[in-house]
Order: C-alpha cells, then structure tokens, then sequence
C-alpha cells in the first residue's frame, strides 16, 4: 500500500498538476517527510506505552489506522479524487500508526522466545516480512495498472487478518507494575539515558540510521520506473519486491546457519556492500541490471539488520526494552523518511541517478567514519550481552 501512494502521488503531480520530474521528485521527498514527523513527535511516548499496556493491544488499535487509511484511500481513488493534500494527510497517518506498530512488536519476541533463539527468530521474521515485501509490491503494480482502488482494498483485507494474528499471541508477561506507576516523563528520559550510556547500542542505532539516511534509493524508484528505465507501474512493482527478494534469500540462509562470530566487523562490512550496491544501481540504465542490483542492495541490508536486531533485542533489559526498541524505530524511520527527503531534495538539484550515486557514497564514508568512532562494535564477537550489567533503576 504504502509503494503505491509513492507512484500514485508522483503520477498524479506530473499528470494532474503539471509538473516537471525534479518538482515531483521533491514531492517524493516531502511524502517521506510527513511521514516522518509523527514518527519523530510520538516516538517517546510510543516506547513508554508498550513498555506499560499489553504489547498486542497496544499494536492492535495501531493496526486500525492503517484500516481507516486503506479504506479512505480505496474511497478516495476509486472515485478519482486526485489530491496531493489528501495523499500527504493518509501518509502522516500512516506515520502516526506504525510509531506505536514498531516499539509493541519488536518488544515482544524476547517475551515468546528464547535467548538462545533469538537470532533464529529474528531470520525467520525477516523471511515472512520479506516474503509480504516481495509479493506486495510485485502484486499491487500489476493491480494499480488494472484498477486502482484494488490495491486499496486488499490491504483492508489483509490487516484484518494482521491485527487478528497479533491478538491470538498467548501467555505474555503483565506489564511491569513499577513501569505502570511511573512518571511517563521520566521512563522517556532513562530510555534515552540508557541507550546514550551504552556506546554499544548507541552505535548499532546510529550506523543505521546515518547510513540508510544517505543511501536510500527506494524513494526515487518511481522516477527511475517512470521516467529513466520506462517501464511504469508494472515495472515498479518487481523493482520495488527486489530489495526484500534479496533480503528474502539471505534470510532464509540465515534462519538455518546464522552468524554467530565477529557479528560486529559482518555488520559493518555489509552496510560497506549496502552503499556500494547503491552506487551500481543509480549508474545502471539497464533494467535488468537494476533489479539485480536492487536484489544486492536487500541481501546486503539483510545481513546488517539481522545482525543489529539481534543485538539490540540481546543487548536490552526487559523492562527497558519497549523504549529501546522505538528508539531504534525512530533511527529507522527518520533513516528512511528522511532518508527520501534527502532523496527528493538532491534528485530536484542533482537528478535522481547522481542523488542516488551520491547517497550510495555517503553510506561507504559513514561506515568508515562509524568503525573508527565506536570500536565496541568492530570488538562485537558475539550476540552476547554487552551491556555494562548494574543494579535496576526504580522508576517509582
């Protein structure tokens, strides 16, 4: 759902209101920004509440707005109402809706699952949610050239089934009862406290986030399917599934063999691969080289995600974890909305093939800059716990 408001947007700016490639472009990058902002806004307080209610409601009710945006845009599209403003306010709800989606899910696989397994889990979550990302895309193109309300609809479909499966999760932990009678205020400041103090996680987080700022080429794709490689939305689709397809596969690998030594210099050595599959894709004009290309970029970012999800969920104190986990969400978002506002901006000065080139080098350099900064990681043997173990902090 979310691949085609990009193209519908940019389509309807170049078709209904006339403008040129670099004008529609900024307006791909200024999507990225309202997504962000809620993002942004409601991060803090989106940790403290799953930290403090159950973790499948709070994800639930979340789900629901994405019902209510599903069915507004299905409304909206099939009776044509072309409108940038109304794509923009769907998005920043969108926004709104994943912010507390993130910190609820990611907290609780530690609470279902093994220590032991976790790295497992995590690749066998990744295969399922590359599967969603490969068949989505590739599908909905191919339903937006037919009927464009269609996608819409089965994204309603689909979420219903998403926020049935999150509420049939069984035998959680209550929440922490000294968390349910804290000071919001003050949860939110000892989850930023923890994470600034431990260097480790500090630039697990970070690398992320300053490396897919640059990198990201995901924003531009309807430019390239539109207007530089021509295939249109029949072309975006596989362009937009071949990242996860990429992913998908060293996923899979790595729910059988998983990494398990020198994680850290793997992970740095992979965001490396991540800007340096970039660059390939933003020189090729070729479309088949594209898509392999865009399936190196996933595979590349698939070994680095794995490897910091594990990390960071092994790296966390429970009762800290809902926080911890929309901190990193917030680095990953503002990495990838801001990360297409990056995009638009240097594709409305530099055109979308040399903002993605220059965005691919950027990641390179951060990688560099991040290995000599933060030596814990490049010391990261394990997935063992590398958090300075202290006493519990009262939060009364």
């Amino acid at each position: 759902m979310v691949v085609i408001i990009g193209y519908q947007l940019y389509d309807v700016a170049r078709s209904e209101y006339g403008m040129s490639i670099s004008q529609a472009s900024l307006q791909l990058g200024l999507l990225g920004l309202v997504q962000f902002l809620p993002i942004f806004l409601l991060t803090p307080i989106a940790g403290v509440v799953a930290d403090m209610f159950d973790r499948r409601k709070v994800a639930a009710a979340a789900m629901c707005i994405d019902l209510f945006i599903a069915c507004g845009l299905g409304i909206s599209t099939a009776l044509e109402v072309h409108s940038l403003p109304l794509l923009f306010t769907f998005a920043a709800l969108h926004g709104s809706a994943r912010v507390f989606v993130g910190p609820a899910m990611n907290a609780i696989a530690p609470n279902v699952v093994p220590a032991a397994l976790i790295p497992r889990a995590i690749a066998f979550n990744s295969i399922a949610w590359q599967a969603g990302t490969v068949i989505g895309p590739a599908t909905y193109g191919f339903l937006f050239a037919y009927d464009r309300a269609t996608p819409y609809w089965t994204s309603l479909v689909l979420i219903v089934l998403a926020t049935a499966s999150v509420l049939a999760i069984r035998n959680l932990p209550p929440p922490n009862p000294e968390a349910r009678n804290a000071h919001p205020v003050r949860q939110i400041i000892r989850g930023f406290h923890f994470v600034w103090h431990e260097r480790f996680l500090l630039g697990c987080i970070t690398l992320d986030l300053f490396a897919v700022l640059l990198g990201g080429a995901t924003a531009l794709l309807p430019v390239f399917a539109r207007d530089i490689l021509q295939v249109g939305p029949e072309g975006l689709g596989p362009m937009r599934a071949a990242p996860a397809f990429g992913a998908a596969i060293v996923a899979l690998v790595l729910a059988f063999r998983p990494l398990s030594s020198n994680v850290g210099v793997k992970m740095l050595l992979a965001v490396g691969a991540y800007g340096a599959a970039t660059i390939a894709f933003g020189l090729s004009w070729n479309y088949w080289l594209s898509l392999g290309f865009l399936g190196l970029l996933g595979a590349a970012d698939m070994v680095s995600v794995f490897i910091r999800s594990s990390l960071i969920q092994l790296n966390t104190p429970d009762d800290v974890r809902g926080r911890v986990s929309a901190i990193s969400g917030v680095a990953v978002s503002a990495s990838n909305e801001l990360g297409e506002m990056q995009s638009g901006v240097a594709a409305a000065i530099l055109g979308a093939s040399w903002a993605v080139v220059f965005g691919g080098a950027g990641a390179i350099v951060i990688t560099a800059v991040w290995a000599w900064l933060f030596p814990e990681i490049r010391h990261a043997r394990t997935f063992a716990p590398q958090y300075r173990q202290r006493e519990p902090v009262h939060e009364g």
